[in-house]
């Protein structure tokens, strides 16, 4: 684009010089005629013709003649007749130089019009020029903003491949560890398998052996017992021959006597039998407890049912509390957790039975102190994210707890139910724990026994996975956890195990019964339940069924270490009156169900919003 410029600007130099030399040779050729006229008439007698010299002479004979007559008179008329004829000669010269002059006007007037038209056509090429250099300029323009776009975009692309680039080789770094978690992992399943299988060939070969022994004596045996019928035979012939009985009254005899030197026998065998199998069960069973126990070791409880805040300067208190308390009130009605606020200093105590809702409560709040903004508002907003952010950390301890006991095909609604556990308590144990340790001495167990540690490893972790579902379900949590995992698909073992660890269900396989063992060894271990603590929360459970437990209500909060009762019900089902008919309710049926000391106050919370949103 630049060249093409160039060069229309260079053909436009050349016909201005050209122009510019055109109109100097004109000017110099109309300017050179008037020259030669000026000459013939200002020239000497050499350079005029015949007319012009006589006429020149003329004067200067005239001169002369005018010397002559001051000399002389003679030629007088003579003179008089020379200048004539000179002047006529003069006239004659001055015409013609007269037209030449005129005729040079008329080249000079013609050579300035060539010269306004060749000027008028240089300047039309010079505008012709500078159109077209604008044009390529403007061209040019639009040519280098294409260029800058295209190079805009090539930028923008290249940095998204850069980073897609980069998603896929995350991608790529990312599927390799999971492949070689996976490879580990199926390591880990390949040895045990091959551990297992070398166990079973072991056990076929025992087995074997005992078969073989079993066949030699079921051999000897027929030997002894046709030595006997022989020898019964010639003992009954003898006494027949002897006593003269015949041989159905001998056998008779014979037979009793037998009978009850056999049950004697067979008696005294039993016993000495049975007495041997139980002093050996009692040995091996105090074995494997005890190598249970030794090989897992457990940390004592410290539950409690109270949960401390950190806040960053006192004055935070006062922001916490509100303007005459609304946003403490407010908290505690969205949380459902007592907020006691004292002399510790830049400490805040939340007090709830409910370790779930105490620890959804103390995200909330750290929330809050972290944002600065503390409003009824944006309580609610905190308390639903914290929610999200409690439902996220039992996922985790749930995955967690499975890789410790080695369980990977779990469905991945039970693994939901198994992290709510995290929060739950048995007498001040937490279950989740709990199900570990347990399943830890089920599978140290099956391995003394022999029996297949997996299997009881899953039986002990999901015994008390109905503790997970509260008010969910009607039952005792064995019969609820039960029908749990058989919905799930677990094996009908697992099934079993579950229903049957509280005797509700009579044991009727050997993962039962050691389920049941490693369940009593968690939870009677010492520092491992406190009976005050269960009797504490199952009282304050209890209050808050029995509010959940007439219609209309929506949420139950059991407050004040079980002193106070607050009932949110829904205002379009339930009206005031309503409300106070359903809050005597309540405490008849808790003043007929519940030993408690003091008294329980029962607050019904009847709360109508309407919202709008400006835009």
């Amino acid at each position: 684009m630049g060249t093409g410029v160039a060069a229309v600007l260079i053909l436009a130099v050349v016909v201005l010089i050209a122009l510019v030399v055109v109109v100097l040779v004109v000017v110099l050729r109309a300017a050179a005629r008037p020259g030669i006229a000026v000459a013939r008439v200002a020239g000497g007698p050499a350079e005029l013709g015949p007319r012009a010299q006589v006429e020149a002479g003329a004067p200067r004979a005239a001169g002369s003649d005018a010397q002559g007559t001051r000399s002389g008179t003679g030629t007088d008329s003579e003179s008089s007749s020379r200048s004539d004829t000179g002047r006529a000669a003069a006239e004659a010269d001055r015409a013609a130089a007269a037209r030449e002059l005129g005729a040079a006007r008329e080249v000079n007037e013609r050579s300035s019009a060539e010269t306004e038209r060749a000027r008028a056509s240089a300047a039309a090429l010079v505008r012709d020029a500078q159109l077209d250099a604008a044009r390529s300029r403007t061209a040019a323009d639009a040519a280098a903003a294409e260029l800058a776009g295209t190079q805009e975009r090539l930028v923008t692309a290249r940095v998204t491949l850069d980073a897609e680039r980069q998603a896929i080789r995350d991608e790529q770094q990312a599927a390799r560890e999971n492949d070689a978690h996976r490879t580990r992992e199926l390591g880990r399943q390949a040895e045990r398998l091959e551990a297992e299988q070398s166990r079973l060939a072991t056990d076929a070969d025992r087995l074997a052996g005992r078969v073989a022994a079993l066949d030699a004596l079921e051999r000897d045996l027929a030997t002894r017992a046709r030595d006997l019928d022989d020898a019964a035979a010639v003992h009954a012939a003898e006494l027949q021959r002897v006593g003269g009985l015949t041989v159905d009254a001998a056998r008779a005899e014979v037979l009793a006597a037998v009978e009850v030197r056999s049950r004697r026998a067979a008696a005294l065998l039993a016993r000495d039998i049975e007495a041997e199998a139980r002093s050996a069960a009692d040995r091996s069973a105090r074995i494997i407890v005890t190598t249970a126990i030794q090989r897992v070791a457990s940390e004592q409880t410290a539950e409690s049912v109270v949960s401390t805040v950190t806040l960053p300067a006192e004055d935070m208190k006062g922001r916490i509390i509100g303007r005459e308390g609304r946003n403490i009130r407010a908290f505690e009605a969205v949380t459902g957790v007592n907020v006691i606020i004292d002399d510790t200093p830049d400490t805040v105590v939340l007090s709830c039975f409910d370790p779930i809702r105490r620890e959804v409560a103390r995200v909330t709040l750290q929330a809050l102190v972290a944002d600065g903004r503390i409003h009824p508002h944006r309580i609610e907003e905190a308390h639903a994210a914290a929610e999200r952010n409690v439902v996220a950390l039992c996922h985790r301890a749930a995955e967690d707890a499975l890789l410790d006991v080695g369980i990977t095909d779990l469905h991945p609604d039970l693994v939901d139910v198994v992290g709510r556990l995290r929060y739950r308590t048995s007498y001040g144990q937490n279950v989740l724990l709990h199900s570990v340790e347990a399943a830890h001495l089920a599978g140290v167990m099956a391995g003394e026994l022999g029996l297949d540690p997996a299997l009881l490893r899953r039986c002990a972790f999901l015994h008390d996975i109905g503790k997970a579902l509260t008010h969910e379900a009607e039952g005792s949590h064995a019969m609820v956890g039960a029908d749990l995992a058989r919905r799930h698909g677990e094996h009908p073992d697992v099934v079993h195990a579950i229903e049957a660890h509280h005797n509700e269900v009579e044991p009727r396989t050997v993962e039962a019964l050691l389920t049941q063992a490693a369940d009593a060894i968690s939870g009677g271990r010492p520092g491992a339940r406190r009976e005050s603590l269960e009797a504490y929360v199952t009282r304050l459970t209890r209050l808050e069924e029995i509010g959940r437990s007439h219609p209309g209500v929506d949420r139950v909060y059991a407050m004040q270490a079980g002193r106070e009762v607050k009932v949110m019900v829904l205002p379009e089902e339930v009206d005031d009156l309503a409300a106070q008919v359903l809050a005597r309710e309540i405490v008849k049926q808790v003043e007929d169900e519940l030993t408690y000391p003091g008294q329980i106050r029962v607050t019904v919370i009847r709360e109508s919003r309407a919202t709008e949103i400006a835009r």
